[in-house]
Parts: C-alpha cells; sequence; structure tokens
C-alpha cells in the first residue's frame, strides 16, 4: 500500500480498540519474570558456552604482542578469537568504528578478544589472563580544545540560511549572544548489550537485544561476508535501548565468532564498563545561539551554531535542526561543526540533536524573553508560526504548538509564576517555575506485516517490528483488532524476528505510528481476502464482533477463514507528503523546582506536558512514554555526564553507580495530557509518534525553573550544585 494523500475515514475511525487505554498484552509476562529476553533464552539451542570480551586499555594506537597462552591454559577454556583468529572480516554500514579491533585501535575499549568457557566465571577469568603489549599514539580528547579544527560534517545539511542573518542581528534593538554546552551522556538501559549466537552449518541465528532487525541483520551479514539470507536475528524483548541499539554491537560479532571457533552457541552479555566507552553514546556539543527581536517580541534573526566530536568517519549531533523550525523570523542561519575526536563512538541517543539542541535553544528563548520584559509563554506564542519559516510555502501538517502552551500555562497555574528571580521561598527552599516548547520531527518509513486468520477466528500478526519497553505489542494488537472488527484477546502479536516481514523498528519516534501503519496495510489485504473468498464485495462489508456482514448475510470469522486459515501480507509505503508538508510533533512542558538556599540541592516538584502528537492510539502506553522521556529530561538537566578523562581517553563513570540518573526519589507528580485531534497527512493511523518529544525541551525548562528560583543563570549542562553555590543568595 503506498500513502501518498491524506487519510480519509477507514476502519481505525471507528475507536473501539485503537485509543483506548488498554493494559499491555505482554504486561503479565513482564511482572511475572517470563519475557524471554536475549541472555536468558536458555531454551532455543543446548549446550551455550558463555563469551567475555577482552577490551582496549588504551584509547589511541596499536597492539605491539599479545599472549594468549595463560588465558588458554585457564579451566574450562574453549576458544579465543582475536582479529587474527577472526580472520577477513568486513565492516558494517552503520558502525563506525571495527567491532573487533586489532592491530590498530581506534578507542579505549574497543573488543581486542573473546574468551570461550564452560563457565561465565571461566571465561571471565580466563580474559584477565589476556596480556596486551601496546604502542600508545597522540589522540585527542577534549572537544573544547579541538574546536578550531572543526570543519562543516559531509552529511547532516550542515548549514543553513535565509535572509540576511548577520545585518537583522547588527540591526536588532534587543539581541542575544550566549553560548550553552551539554555533555557526553550515556544510554544507560537496564538491560544490557547481550547476544547468544548458534550456527547450524553457513548459516547464523542471533538471540540479541536489537532495536532495528533488519538494519542489524545486514550488517552482521557484511561483517562476516555471508549472505544475509544465511543470517535470522531474533529479539522478542528489549530491556530499554534509547538508540544504543540500533545496530549490531561488539556482543553481536563476537558472540558469533566465538560460536564459529567453538562449535557450539555462545552467550555473551556486555558489562556496564563497556556499554559506555565499548557501544556509543550522545555526543557532548558547543553551542552558539544568537537572537535578534524587535521591542514587541518579534524575532528578526535567529541563528543557532553547534559543535560536536566524533571518530574520523563518524557522525554530528544535529543539534540546530529544530531552529530551523520552531519559531518565525525573516531571517536565519545555522552552521553545524565536527572535531574528530578519539572518544568511544558517538551516535543516536533518543531524540538525536532536537534533545541537546533544545536544551539550548529553549534556554535562549527564556534569556531573550527576559530581556523583552516578555512573559515566557507569550514570546514563543508570538513567534509561533505554520509554515516552515525557511520554506514559506510548505505549511506544517498540523501544529498546535500556542494550544499546548496556553493549555499548559493554565493546568500548571503559571500565573502564580515569580515575575523576578527569587521571588517566592518555601523555608529553606527557593521555589521557581520554568518552561520551554516541545518539538521533534515525525519522520515516516517503509513497514511491512504478515496477517493470518484461522478457524477459531484468531488474528496473528508478524513483524520484525521491536518493542523496547514502547508499548509496541499493545498498539499493533490494538491495530488488528480495531480492523477486523475483534477483541483484542483474538489477536496474537509476534515480534522481533528477521523472519518476518520488514517493519519499521523502534528509533526516530517513526516507530508506533509507521508499524501499526503497515499491520494497518497488511489487515487492509486481509479483509478484502476474506470478502473475495465470501463472494462478497470488499467495498461495501463490515467487520465487526467477530463477524463480516454484507447485506443481510453474516458470517464469523472463523468460519470464513475455514481449516486452512486466510493469509494476507503488505508494507506501507509513504510518497511525498513529507516533503509538501512539514511533519513535526509539538508540546509544552511546565516545571516546578525547589532548590535549598543553602546547599543548592535542587529539587523538582511538579511537572507537566501537554502534546499535540495527532491520535494518540493509546493513552496509557503514551503516557507512559511520555513520563519516561520527563524522567530522563530531568536527568539532563541536573546529573547525567559521562566524565571525560582528557588524558586517557575514556568515560571515567562508566558504570551505574558513577553515571547519574533520576531515581524514583528525583520524581515528583508528573501530569501528561494530549490535545485531541489526528493528523491524516500523517498515515492511515493519523498518528505521530510521542516518546521522543517527551524528552525533548525539559532539560531546559528545568534550567528556565533554577533560574527563576534563584536569579542564576547557568548554561553548562548538568545543573550541579557546584554550579549553583558560589552564586546563591545569603541564607540570612
Amino acid at each position: 500500500m503506498r500513502f501518498d494523500t491524506p487519510a480519509s475515514t477507514n476502519p481505525i475511525d471507528r475507536l473501539k480498540v485503537v485509543g483506548q487505554p488498554l493494559d499491555r498484552v505482554d504486561g503479565p509476562l513482564k511482572t511475572t519474570g517470563t519475557a524471554p529476553y536475549a541472555y536468558e533464552r536458555h531454551d532455543v539451542v543446548p549446550n551455550q558456552a558463555y563469551g567475555a570480551i577482552v577490551a582496549s586499555a588504551i584509547a589511541k594506537g596499536r597492539i605491539s604482542a599479545i599472549d594468549l597462552s595463560e588465558a588458554r591454559d585457564a579451566p574450562g577454556v574453549i576458544a579465543i578469537v582475536t582479529a587474527d583468529e577472526a580472520g577477513d572480516l568486513g565492516k558494517g554500514k552503520l558502525n563506525v568504528a571495527k567491532l573487533l579491533g586489532g592491530p590498530e585501535i581506534d578507542h579505549y575499549h574497543q573488543a581486542l578478544a573473546v574468551v570461550v568457557a564452560e563457565t561465565f566465571e571461566e571465561a571471565r577469568a580466563a580474559a584477565n589472563l589476556v596480556r596486551v603489549d601496546y604502542e600508545e599514539t597522540v589522540a585527542r580528547f577534549d572537544l573544547a580544545a579541538e574546536r578550531d579544527k572543526a570543519t562543516a560534517p559531509d552529511d547532516d545539511d550542515p548549514e543553513s540560511a535565509f535572509g540576511d542573518f548577520d545585518a537583522a542581528f547588527t540591526a536588532a534593538p534587543v539581541k542575544l549572544d550566549a553560548t550553552y554546552t551539554t555533555p557526553d551522556q550515556s544510554h544507560a538501559m537496564m538491560e544490557p548489550h547481550a547476544t547468544i549466537a548458534a550456527w547450524e552449518g553457513d548459516r547464523l541465528t542471533l538471540w540479541t537485544s536489537n532495536q532495528m532487525i533488519n538494519w542489524s541483520r545486514g550488517d552482521i551479514a557484511r561483517t562476516l561476508k555471508i549472505p544475509k539470507d544465511n543470517v535470522r536475528l531474533v529479539s522478542s524483548f528489549i530491556g530499554g535501548g534509547f538508540g544504543g541499539k540500533l545496530f549490531i554491537r561488539s556482543d553481536a560479532l563476537l558472540a558469533a565468532l566465538a560460536a564459529r571457533a567453538a562449535g557450539r552457541p555462545v552467550k555473551l552479555a556486555l558489562p556496564r564498563p563497556l556499554i559506555a566507552n565499548n557501544t556509543t553514546h550522545r555526543q557532548a556539543t558547543i553551542q552558539r545561539i544568537r537572537i535578534g527581536a524587535d521591542g514587541d517580541g518579534h524575532i528578526t534573526a535567529i541563528g543557532h551554531e553547534s559543535l560536536s566530536g566524533n571518530l574520523p568517519g563518524g557522525g554530528t549531533e544535529t543539534a540546530v535542526q529544530q531552529t530551523r523550525l520552531l519559531y518565525a523570523g525573516a531571517n536565519r542561519m545555522t552552521a553545524m561543526k565536527l572535531a574528530e575526536l578519539d572518544l568511544p563512538e558517538g551516535n543516536a541517543m533518543r531524540a538525536p540533536g532536537e534533545a541537546s539542541g533544545m536544551m539550548a535553544l529553549e534556554m535562549a528563548m527564556d534569556e531573550m524573553a527576559e530581556k523583552l520584559g516578555i512573559d515566557p509563554v507569550e514570546f514563543r506564542i508570538i513567534n509561533d508560526t505554520q509554515v516552515d519559516p525557511e520554506k514559506p510555502e510548505r505549511p506544517f501538517s498540523q501544529r498546535r504548538l500556542v494550544e499546548c502552551l496556553r493549555l499548559g500555562a493554565e493546568r500548571f497555574g503559571w500565573h502564580d509564576r515569580a515575575t523576578t528571580a527569587g521571588g517566592r521561598r518555601d523555608g529553606r527552599w527557593l521555589i521557581g517555575m520554568g518552561m520551554a516548547a516541545g518539538f521533534r520531527n515525525n519522520m515516516v518509513t517503509k513497514s511491512g506485516a504478515r496477517i493470518r486468520l484461522d478457524a477459531q477466528g484468531v488474528i496473528t500478526v508478524e513483524t520484525d517490528m521491536t518493542d523496547i519497553g514502547t508499548g509496541s505489542y499493545t498498539i499493533i494488537a490494538q491495530t488488528a483488532a480495531e480492523m477486523m472488527g475483534v477483541g483484542i484477546e483474538k489477536v496474537v502479536v509476534r515480534l522481533g524476528d528477521s523472519a518476518f516481514p520488514v517493519a519499521a523498528g523502534s528509533g526516530g519516534q517513526w516507530g508506533a505510528n509507521t508499524s501499526t501503519a503497515g499491520v494497518y496495510a497488511a489487515c487492509v489485504k486481509l479483509r478484502e481476502a476474506v470478502a473475495q473468498k465470501l463472494g462478497f464485495n470488499s467495498s461495501d462489508v463490515d467487520f465487526s464482533d467477530g463477524s463480516v456482514r454484507a447485506g443481510n448475510r453474516t458470517v464469523t470469522l472463523g468460519d470464513a477463514a475455514g481449516p486452512d486459515g486466510i493469509l494476507a501480507e503488505d508494507a506501507i509505503s509513504f510518497g511525498d507528503l513529507d516533503e509538501q508538508y512539514q511533519q513535526s510533533t509539538f508540546a509544552g512542558h511546565f516545571v516546578e523546582v525547589g532548590v535549598d538556599a543553602a546547599t543548592g540541592e535542587t529539587r523538582v516538584r511538579r511537572m507537566l506536558a501537554v502534546c499535540d502528537a495527532g491520535r494518540i492510539l493509546n493513552p496509557k502506553t503514551a503516557r507512559s512514554q511520555v513520563i519516561g522521556a520527563m524522567t530522563m529530561g530531568v536527568g539532563a538537566a541536573l546529573m547525567e555526564e559521562l566524565a571525560v578523562d582528557t588524558k586517557r581517553g575514556f568515560f571515567v563513570n562508566h558504570d551505574l553507580a558513577g553515571y547519574e540518573v533520576p531515581v524514583h526519589a528525583d520524581i515528583p507528580e508528573q501530569e501528561v495530557v494530549f490535545l485531541d485531534g489526528e493528523d491524516p497527512i500523517s498515515s492511515p493511523m493519523k498518528a505521530k509518534g510521542v516518546g521522543e518529544l517527551g524528552l525533548c525541551g525539559v532539560g531546559a525548562a528545568v534550567a528556565n525553573a533554577i533560574h527563576n528560583a534563584t536569579g542564576i543563570r547557568v548554561r553548562n549542562y548538568p545543573i550541579t550544585l557546584d554550579k549553583l553555590l558560589p552564586h546563591l543568595p545569603d541564607v540570612a
């Protein structure tokens, strides 16, 4: 099915199942501990051995010698694989550095070998006996120090210009020119990267934790130089990814190599330090924002420049993208620069680009509102736009940002906000409110599914879509139930297997909308097949209550299927509507904080997000996504930072003891409001993504609330108490 005209009325619009706040269909499996995660698949293949990775102790250089003798003689050891034993390997399209290093070393904790043994303890002990000698070379670990050497990246559309920014900024009566920084951040998901690998002849199966089955299947085949058809990936359940599992990582490759060398299945999980240094992370940024406005608050010039760093050949953190679209302004410019660093690879983390960019832009908007003497909410409303500011002929498919802001301000009690910083106290606590706009683009991509109807009237959906805790199982079941006129209990959903039709996968906030649209397309095919078998006109049938009706004739779906059942398969592909219309999602984020006047400790007291994201497929699972994203925004604002050892080139706090993320005690009341509505230009589901929108802008809202509470403006995230203490007012 090709989607190239806006959606009209269709069976989803009945909203008997879709749009309802149903419990997760996979909830009982997860709460009883029976959901099968990658490392726990003891059932899939017998005689599993254990792998342990030997990782580089330097960040840049080469191996001068490697001694495996003591490790080979250790108890239980079955095999050891290094780059020499692995033979000629290719490299996947989606990873920058080689997943198995040697003799050249690209970054700290790059995998150099895998040791296979009968038990986990034996594998780990033997891995510690591998002796590696290194020749270190000069390397670059400090983003600020490399600033002058940075260049425009080869891709990612590094620059944009509209009007005459320089002249307009110079002439503006009110202006801001400020620099903001965001640190490197870790995905810090609960489930580590883990894989079980098994070979049958020249065919490989990986039970792994991965968000994008088809991408990763292709990359493992390229790396091993085997046909893609010889690779099967299975990721039925994933314990969080946040972008860190979009691509194959060393666990998948080394498990495959280890299983081939050992002649038996091997399971391997990355220990927590390797998740920070061996996989990927969100890159640090240095961002300069310039805004000029007239006395009435209309933006006349807006410029956003961003610097990030990565390994040679890596991409940039696209922190300026939202600035091209979010606010009006006749004169505009954006530019990105990329510095070469020898730190571990930077790559996608939840809302790549916008998450970091909004932390800077929305703080700058708050500062500009203060300069103008205009309420921060009103300043954003004054500069709303219903068209792409750089392409005025291109309207937004749907944009209700103003409604998000006005409703949010009303619900949150914004009128009680102190108009002067430091104007409210509650005992020792300085109280402040802050807000920010939320923005994330709505991306669409091809997605397929296969649907079976059996003699019992049960609908089985098969697609390689994944569920990373987001609720994919549930909204896909709701879609099939709505389309086929059955209760959700009559739908079985099977996900995360490369033997199933290729789906959108989980990433970029596109998963929910496009994967359900793929199921919609397959259900249309199934409805047509049922009608054709019964001799009904497919355009004049009603599927409801487990039956199909046309005129005076009614047949149950089970009887229609018969003993052989009916099978249908299709995929949704998208035309150029995303070129004709700018498709985005919007939010208003509101936060109240208390800052201890003596210690600088910040406590978030309450939070509100009002979201404009088209049709909400399941308000319960969508809310869960948004409050999780809001929590991540608190972490980004107050605590999350991968500390770089700029001499040795690694992230020092590379575990969950040192890399701080919010815990239950850090998170207060969270309220989420979804605007009623639908976007027929997005897909037949008339939905858009919401899981990353809930993050974008939250960090700045927290920062703005801290400023309102204390009068202190901290432009370098995270806003830890040491950055507040020297500037706090006297306790007395």
